[in-house]
């Protein structure tokens, strides 16, 4: 069995926390295929913010 990369889970902790803060233990008790699709609808929404921010300069 491999181990997830230690670095890429706490990535994808802080950038979950940051954006929904969301508290450490709440976010550590998500399988990792839910963390993973949290931070794919963060990155959807960020993304989408930012086109239309870029839309109005």
């Amino acid at each position: 069995m491999t181990r997830y990369p230690e670095d890429q889970l706490h990535e994808e902790v802080a950038y979950v926390a940051f954006h929904f803060h969301w508290p450490y233990e709440q976010i550590m008790r998500l399988e990792h295929a839910e963390r993973r699709r949290w931070v794919g609808e963060i990155a959807r929404i960020n993304q989408r913010l930012n086109e239309q921010t870029g839309a109005r300069r």
